[in-house]
């Protein structure tokens, strides 16, 4: 794939390569890699910022010592791990459950939500029993539910989302969003009145995974199309795509909650929705509530994910589940869209250590910011980005979604309140399905 700035793309900006990064390899995973998988079970950063790998021998744990690395001795390897989450892919599926390695406990961890019945985990427990011991059973509080319905400034028949990130296929700009959003066809606008059309879902992936491709009616993204709002007039410019590591820190916005934070708990995690079963996805403690499908997560300007679902609220907190940007973007053929000075600096040699300040996968919890800060531009009359965006007269597609998620987060601040939010939800579900 090119990284020369795509025919349809706005002056400054450019498409990125899948496996441009823009961040130093992460040790961790290459010790993992180089180890193989029946002499190692995941990798995570440590509270230090340095990455800690599980292993299974003395042997290898000197090895990754020898890394510069923290080794954890255990007894189950990832061959073992993974053993264990295909016995529990084939019992009888049962939705509002949910499991994902914990790496750090060096155990699969089975979670229910408050749906699934007595008898119905009394037999996942008899399933998990017959794995081993190091399957934990835990019930959890709230559903497990694809966080469509709820406010959002990306409306259809289907249902309201928020967007995503901006990406390309080399002749026409997208938004990559999730998948549950909405069917192949959907019609998306940027008024519930249904008069400002934004684009089409061209491609979903759902359940099974959970990402989708909605078109631009204009056929481009329009100018700022690398920035992430994240309110108060300011965003994050993005500037290259990659995968999380577990305890890593990270940011979601979303057009009901706006920007939170939280950190990895668990990467290939499976999850039973209502509606299917969805895989491979990065497990949070970031919260995350109805309407925020789509949004958003990132860490230090890296693209990682786009909200799928969870359980829990804002106010009371949660599980949130991210469908891996990597993954969409290798299925769907796409780049990320980032600005010309990112793309370019892509060709620099990658350091053999990480970088604190650039390595998106090795930055110690509660270390972090969004990523590299910006103004989002285009606005010099003193008025509001809200009152600008609901203005028919000025809508746009290039204006709507700046950067992936502006359209995610120009509702915050006229939501923020709980009150106010529930009130809108409310007004919407009334009006929107």
């Amino acid at each position: 794939m090119t990284q020369a700035a795509m025919a349809s793309q706005p002056p400054g900006t450019s498409a990125l390569p899948l496996k441009a990064s823009g961040t130093s390899p992460n040790p961790g995973v290459a010790l993992v890699s180089k180890l193989g998988t029946s002499r190692t079970a995941g990798t995570w950063i440590g509270a230090d910022g340095r990455p800690v790998v599980a292993v299974t021998d003395d042997a290898a744990a000197a090895e990754v010592k020898r890394a510069g690395a923290e080794a954890k001795v255990v007894s189950h390897s990832m061959n073992e791990l993974k053993a264990a989450t295909s016995t529990l892919r084939a019992a009888p599926r049962v939705p509002g459950t949910a499991w994902v390695m914990d790496y750090r406990t060096n155990q699969v961890v089975v979670q229910a939500d408050s749906t699934v019945s007595s008898a119905d985990w009394s037999k996942m427990t008899k399933v998990a029993g017959g794995i081993g011991s190091y399957v934990r059973m835990e019930r959890t509080q709230g559903t497990f539910t694809t966080r469509l319905n709820g406010a959002s400034p990306i409306l259809s028949t289907g249902g309201r989302c928020s967007a995503g990130f901006n990406v390309t296929n080399g002749q026409s700009d997208f938004i990559l969003t999730a998948g549950h959003c909405g069917p192949t066809g959907s019609v998306w606008f940027a008024d519930n009145q249904g008069n400002q059309q934004l684009g089409k879902t061209v491609q979903q992936n759902f359940p099974g995974s959970d990402f989708s491709l909605v078109q631009y009616a204009t056929g481009a993204a329009g100018a700022g199309a690398d920035i992430v709002a994240i309110g108060n007039g300011n965003g994050v410019r993005i500037t290259g795509v990659g995968d999380p590591a577990v305890g890593e820190r990270v940011f979601r916005s979303g057009s009901t909650s706006g920007l939170h934070d939280g950190e990895v708990k668990g990467l290939d995690a499976t999850v039973n929705y209502p509606e299917g079963t969805v895989t491979g996805l990065i497990e949070t403690n970031v919260c995350a509530e109805p309407g925020d499908s789509g949004g958003p997560l990132f860490s230090e300007g890296i693209a990682l994910g786009v909200t799928s679902g969870g359980s829990g609220d804002c106010t009371s907190g949660g599980t949130t589940f991210f469908q891996p940007v990597t993954k969409a973007m290798q299925a769907l053929g796409v780049q990320l869209i980032v600005s010309k000075q990112a793309a370019a600096g892509q060709g620099a040699a990658p350091s053999a250590a990480p970088s604190a300040a650039a390595t998106h996968s090795a930055i110690a919890p509660n270390a972090a910011s969004p990523g590299s800060s910006t103004p989002v531009t285009g606005i010099s009359d003193g008025s509001t980005l809200l009152s600008r965006l609901t203005d028919p007269q000025n809508i746009g597609p290039g204006m709507l979604v700046i950067g992936g998620s502006l359209l995610a987060l120009v509702a915050t601040r006229w939501i923020r309140a709980e009150q106010d939010r529930k009130a809108y939800r409310r007004y919407y579900s009334a009006t929107w399905g």
